[in-house]
């Protein structure tokens, strides 16, 4: 077998990427005037220019040329490779368009770089050995890479066991300021932490950092590992607090993790026999609650008890009492003129500005309602009744005894069920109390009764889990904390349904001023399930914590 070229050499070459601009340049009109003119020869030319036209063709005919080129055809092939996870077939399907002299692009060599970074069982070497070949045949080529190119060039160096390697393409993609994605840090990160290399591991996390990527759980929970793995105590105590700000509910997996920890001998010699209890308090209040962020405090053995919190917020093992954290409401401003931003970009801007000034004229209220959801609760059809219910009962629990604010399609409050009689009195009660906006035709429900609940500080009903694709254009930061305090689900294990509030306590890990962890689990969509904690303690007289929060305005009343 050929010795493969190191996939790095052409890269050190400092005047590759001028002759590669250049070069793509003179390729694209190449390539452009294939598919974008045809040339009509009038009768006999008397020379070779005369005679010729240039027509250009429009985009729909240049899309069907491409279609129907080699081009094209060899792109539709891989794409069907892609979708079964057919390395072999693409191989096969690549060998064969370049013996028939086939201008692959960015596109052909991305789909196959892919294919061969994908671990196949059934020819487990194939993909690794071709990838590379490939990748150096797209080099020579000239063809420009981007980030998923160097992403799934950086996977094959992970399946080659090379984190360095994969880190070495992550730092080329910068240099050619090819922004890097989350994905592009995880075959050389996953790669140093699964062969224990930790200090390499929080350098591409620094990186990470420095670009301004933030980590989710699983490159959290490797980090986490190696750390562990290493005893890197000061790294597992950072790497928990990252975990607490980001993810906030931990899987299975990382819970695991952190019982291995706490487990350990060696975390029983670690922590502060004597600490500040004025820096331990001052850090609780900075931080809004929950957390102090001052390191771990008390030594010996670790008591570990997976266990359960009651409705007041009391460790069923420990009886501590877990604590709300307060939201900044500076974060909340700032978060309302972000959705406000978003809205008018994703709907008919005049629309939400004239239910923005509605909101003005009519607001603030107590409570908002996703008609919809709601209404749509216990079924395909539509109940005006089931949603009356819960407006009542948001009523009475209404400081103001208000109405709360309905949200509603249009197409819902004008037809359907709406025409009933009963309904329609409904209706016109809300409308006369300034209690329900009809949104318009082709809008979003959602950012109207989103930004309508965050604009007013108060409650949202709905039982809808806020995770779809508009949802995640809010962020991992302030959203779940906003949601976790404000929203009331309907619960339908009664006849009439009753009202599931906000937990009167964060949902999030904690750490006490004593020193002990609460850490919760991910649990199913169902808030009647109960969430499973793990709770981490040591021995100790006088429970500062308690002290503290006995007096704290958090506490659940």
């Amino acid at each position: 077998m050929a010795r493969l070229v190191q996939p790095l050499g052409i890269f050190t070459q400092s005047h590759y990427w001028r002759i590669l601009r250049c070069h793509n340049a003179k390729r694209a009109l190449t390539v452009g005037a294939k598919f974008s003119t045809v040339t009509a020869l009038a009768g006999t030319p008397k020379s070779r220019d005369e005679g010729t036209t240039t027509v250009k063709l429009s985009s729909k005919a240049r899309r069907k040329a491409f279609y129907e080129s080699p081009e094209g055809v060899l792109l539709r092939k891989l794409n069907e490779c892609s979708k079964d996870g057919d390395v072999v077939q693409a191989l096969c399907h690549y060998d064969e368009a370049r013996k028939l002299g086939v201008l692959l692009n960015l596109d052909h060599y991305n789909k196959l770089l892919y294919l061969c970074s994908v671990e196949n069982a059934d020819v487990p070497h194939l993909g690794l050995r071709r990838g590379f070949e490939i990748f150096q045949q797209m080099l020579i080529d000239r063809v420009q890479p981007n980030e998923a190119t160097f992403t799934n060039a950086a996977r094959l160096a992970a399946a080659k066991e090379d984190p360095d390697m994969a880190f070495e393409l992550l730092k080329q993609m910068k240099n050619v300021a090819i922004p890097p994605k989350l994905r592009s840090y995880e075959p050389a990160l996953f790669g140093f932490c699964k062969r224990g290399d930790a200090e390499k591991a929080y350098l591409v996390d620094a990186d990470m950092i420095e670009s301004g990527i933030v980590a989710e759980e699983p490159e959290l929970s490797a980090l986490l590992e190696v750390s562990v793995n290493t005893k890197k105590e000061d790294k597992v105590y950072e790497i928990l607090h990252r975990l607490r700000a980001t993810v906030r509910q931990v899987s299975e997996s990382t819970l695991r993790i952190v019982q291995d920890w706490f487990n350990s001998e060696y975390a029983a010699t670690i922590g502060k026999e004597k600490w500040d209890v004025n820096k331990v308090r001052e850090g609780i209040l900075r931080g809004g609650g929950g957390w102090h962020g001052q390191g771990w405090l008390g030594r010996g053995r670790w008591k570990m008890v997976e266990t359960q919190v009651k409705e007041d917020g009391v460790c069923l093992s420990c009886g501590e009492k877990l604590v709300s954290i307060d939201i900044d409401p500076k974060e909340t401003e700032i978060f309302a003129a972000s959705l406000s931003k978003l809205a008018c970009q994703k709907e008919a801007k005049e629309n939400f500005v004239h239910f923005q000034k509605w909101l003005e004229r009519h607001g603030p209220f107590d409570a908002v309602v996703d008609g919809a959801n709601v209404g749509l609760s216990n079924g395909h059809n539509f109940s005006f009744s089931r949603l009356n219910t819960v407006v009542e009962q948001l009523r009475q629990i209404s400081p103001s005894k208000r109405l709360p604010l309905i949200i509603l399609h249009i197409s819902r409050v004008n037809g359907g069920p709406a025409q009933n009689p009963k309904n329609r009195r409904l209706i016109e009660n809300w409308k006369k109390n300034g209690a329900l906006y009809a949104t318009p035709q082709g809008s979003n429900d959602d950012w109207y009764w989103l930004y309508a609940a965050v604009s007013c500080k108060c409650l949202l009903l709905t039982d809808d889990e806020m995770r779809d694709h508009l949802f995640q254009l809010l962020g991992s930061s302030f959203f779940p904390r906003w949601k976790e305090k404000h929203q009331v689900r309907a619960s339908t294990s009664s006849s009439r349904g009753s009202l599931i509030m906000p937990p009167c306590y964060s949902i999030v890990i904690q750490e006490s001023a004593n020193g002990s962890w609460h850490v919760p689990t991910v649990t199913s969509d169902d808030p009647e399930i109960p969430r499973k904690w793990l709770c981490a303690t040591r021995s100790r007289n006088k429970s500062l914590h308690n002290i503290w929060t006995s007096s704290s305005r958090s506490d659940c009343t």
